[in-house]
This record gives structure tokens, sequence and C-alpha cells, in this order.
């Protein structure tokens, strides 16, 4: 075999089309309504929207400073110290990137080589895996059990060796919806401290939880901020998903290692974006607030729907998402089931096994974005009851 027949370096063998290019090419081909892809099908509030327009008309399009525009670092400052009393350097210890993605990428090859590992919990975002693999280093993984979503501290324990240099930690956490409590959060810290581990934490959905829980930054924890990447997100606080703007805070150490690689990378992006999303971050705090309250309402809205399709549904803490056991409708294999959920019911979600290392313990569980119109949500779960009939 020739190295123009198989190009791909072996590193990334095992990673092709992301499950969700997947589903949503299927949505597409057969008109299906997609709940599998996490962006929500309406904009987030007009004056974000209103002051895009206005960089724009103000000529602020060519690059933006390789960290990102002083007045969205400074917004990001003030928004760490407002709602969390942490305090962060908007010169040297704050990072815009091109989203979240590009953030933990840029954060993951920047600290963790060959010879590295990696901890991480499972299901994961399916892009931590493939910047682990970027990078070379090796992935090690502690199961959230469902449906609790609990985790073992001990198997925290037993997974961190003399070799691992990184815990990955995701809060509110996607697929399962899980908000970290703080005991869980002190189990984490003590073993990132006591093994001198550096913690990247994507916290992207971070105002957007439910029924009361609030979250905590793993950076607020004793000890923790002189060792945490935290990781933010203007398209999942702010409804502006396509726009692609994120950012990394932490010690200027830290921020300065993923600004070497994040310069290799998209080097700028989003200039009139950047200044959008300062305005967002002064917002009263209401604008997140009602953000969160419609997602909450959609979420009991789809999880009413999906138990009266059939489904079994694990209730979420935070995010976009709400995963259904499959078993209930007579499923085995959430891939298979998934695939063939577009042509029987003409609706797509994604099987979380695709983010598990151990695949059967994600098999029996699909997840759907509720993160839509009310009646975008009506019209598939009428479609999936049919489906049950």
């Amino acid at each position: 075999m020739t190295r123009l027949e198989l190009p791909l370096t072996p590193r990334l063998a095992d990673f092709g089309t992301t499950i969700f290019a997947e589903m949503s090419a299927l949505a597409v081909a057969t008109g299906a309504i997609n709940l599998g892809q996490g962006f929500p099908d309406s904009d987030g509030p007009p004056e974000v929207r209103d002051a895009a327009v206005a960089a724009i008309m103000a000529g602020h399009n060519q690059y933006p400073p390789g960290a990102g525009i002083p007045e969205l670092r400074h917004a990001i400052a003030r928004h760490q110290q407002r709602c969390y009393g942490l305090e962060v350097d908007p010169d040297t210890e704050v990072l815009v990137t091109a989203g979240a993605t590009e953030a933990i990428a840029a954060s993951l090859l920047a600290l963790a080589g060959p010879g590295d590992e990696v901890v991480t919990f499972e299901p994961y975002y399916d892009s931590y895996a493939a910047a682990i693999a970027l990078g070379g280093a090796s992935r090690r993984v502690v199961t959230l059990r469902a449906p609790t979503n609990e985790f073992d501290p001990g198997e925290l324990e037993a997974a961190v060796t003399s070799t691992t240099k990184v815990l990955l930690l995701n809060s509110p956490h996607n697929p399962s919806g899980k908000v970290f409590t703080r005991d869980e959060l002190d189990v984490i810290a003590e073993i990132c401290r006591r093994h001198d581990l550096i913690a990247i934490s994507d916290e992207v959905y971070e105002h957007l939880t439910f029924d009361g829980l609030a979250h905590i930054p793993l950076a607020t924890l004793p000890g923790m901020a002189e060792r945490t990447l935290t990781i933010g997100s203007a398209g999942k606080t702010f409804s502006f998903t396509g726009w692609k703007i994120g950012w990394v805070t932490g010690p200027a150490k830290l921020v300065a290692a993923v600004r070497t690689v994040k310069q290799f990378l998209t080097y700028v992006s989003g200039g009139p974006f950047q200044h959008a999303v300062a305005v967002a971050l002064d917002l009263p705090p209401r604008v997140t607030n009602d953000l969160a309250a419609s997602l909450q309402s959609k979420r009991d809205r789809l999880a009413a729907g999906l138990r009266s399709a059939g489904f079994e549904v694990n209730i979420p803490q935070g995010t976009y998402f709400i995963t259904a056991d499959i078993r209930s409708v007579g499923g085995v294999d959430g891939l298979e089931f998934c695939r063939e959920l577009p042509a029987r019911a003409g609706v797509v979600a994604v099987p979380t096994q695709v983010f598990y290392d151990d695949e059967s313990a994600g098999r029996p569980f699909i997840r759907f974005a509720f993160c839509k119109r009310d009646e975008v949500i009506d019209e598939a779960v009428t479609r999936l009851t049919n489906m049950a009939r």
C-alpha cells in the first residue's frame, strides 16, 4: 500500500467523519427533523445581533489582535469576577479563540504531548478524543454511570498515573446534562492538587443550568485557580453558535502556552463578532437567566413528549441535551437505532455510544437536542409517537 492510499497519520486512524456530520447529512437526505446537533434554531438577544451589525458597519472587519480585542478580553474578565469572584488579568490571563472547540484543542496540544496522559470522563464530547490524539498523548477515561451519572472516586484515583499531566473536565456536561456537585468537584480538585495535574475545565454551558442548580467553576475551589484553564463560549451562552467565539482564562503561564498553539491554528477569527460578544457579556443577568428558563421549559416539553412516545428519559440538569434509553422502545444498539430513525420516524438523534471508550456502557442511549422552537419539538414528538404505534 502506498502513502497516497493511506495518507492519514496513524494517530488519527480511528477518527473519520464525526457523528454530527453523519446524522446531519441523514437529516438533509431524508427531510427529518434534526434534534441531533446542538444548535438553537432561533437567534439570541437582538441587542447582541445589532451590535454585530454595528461592528461590521463601523469597519471592524480586519484581523483583530491575536489574543482578542481588548474590549472583549476586559468583558470576559469582568464576567469571571462578577459571576464567580475570579480575578483574571485581561491582558495576560484571557485568550479569545475560534469557539470553545479550538480552545479545547489548543489547550490540549499545548499541555499534553507524546508520553503524557489525559484523564477525562466518559461519555465525552467527541473532539476531546481527537484533540488528545492530535497531540500524541494518551486518553484514560472514568465512566459516569447512567442514570445518575455519578462517578466512582476510586476509579478516578486509579486512572491517574505517573504520566498523567492533564485532567479534562466538562460541567455542565455534554452529553449527559450532568452538573457536577461541590462534593464531586472537591474530589476532582484534591486529586489534581495531590498529583500536580493541570485542569482544563470546559464550562461552555455555565449559564444553562436548570431547577435552581448553580454552576461551580473548578477554578473557584481551593488551590485550583493556579492550575486550571477555564473555557467559555458565547455561542452556547447567547445562542449564536455560528459566530464561533470562545475563550480561555487562567494563570498567565498556562494561557501563554495555549496562545502559542492557537496562533498557528486560526491565528484570529470573528473580528466584528468579538465586539458583539463584549456587549453580550455586560448585559444584565436576566438575559442569561431568561435563556436558561426558556431551555428548561423546552427540556420539560421534550421529556414529556418522549415519555408519551414510550422512551425512558434521564432528565438533564443543564446543557441543550436529553438522553433517552432505547431499550424502553425495543431498541438495542443506539448507533443502529439512530441510523434507522430518520427513515422510520423523520427525526434525527445522536447515539451516545460514540462518546465512550467502553461502547457497551453507552449502547442503549441516544441524545436529543431540545434547543429548538416549541413547534419543532412538538412535531418531532408527534413523529416519534407515530413510530411507536
